[in-house]
């Protein structure tokens, strides 16, 4: 089975691995928490959306036992891009984040671009700018 992303329905899953079974989950955007005293254990709610497209996409496994089940969080920005920009307040602080577990993947360019704005003095690009964030959840990068 290959990794896959069902991008309507935000769901993706990943091969077994470990004999663990396959993992399918929806990568929505969640509430904003505390990473320090947030439950990873899913509601209710959760589970029954990933059982219902379970159901859909794989009907033999609807009723399959759940072998495991976790809050996986990360960290995000509002549209989900990358936040690279200067500090507001400390001209000689570059900040880069947005990019959680899925930014591990461009890690090398992300590091490559950072060490230039570094050592050159350019000016980030506006779509990493903290004025390109705003405080309400409107994904556009996914």
């Amino acid at each position: 089975m290959p990794c896959w992303f069902h991008h309507p329905a935000l769901v993706y899953g990943i091969p077994d691995l470990e004999n663990r079974g396959f993992k399918i989950s929806v990568d929505k955007h969640g509430p904003v928490i505390d990473p320090d005293g947030e439950c990873r254990v899913p509601n209710a709610e959760a589970l029954a959306i990933a059982r219902e497209y379970l159901a859909l996409r794989f009907p033999k496994m609807k009723n399959a036992p759940l072998a495991e089940s976790r809050v996986c969080q990360y960290e995000n920005t509002s549209n989900g891009d990358f936040i690279i920009d200067r500090h507001p307040q400390l001209d000689d602080v570059l900040i880069a984040g947005g990019g959680s577990g899925h930014g591990f993947k461009h890690g090398p360019a992300v590091g490559d671009y950072v060490r230039r704005l570094l050592t050159a003095g350019l000016a980030p690009e506006p779509r990493f700018a903290f004025a390109a964030k705003a405080t309400t959840q409107a994904r556009g990068v996914y």
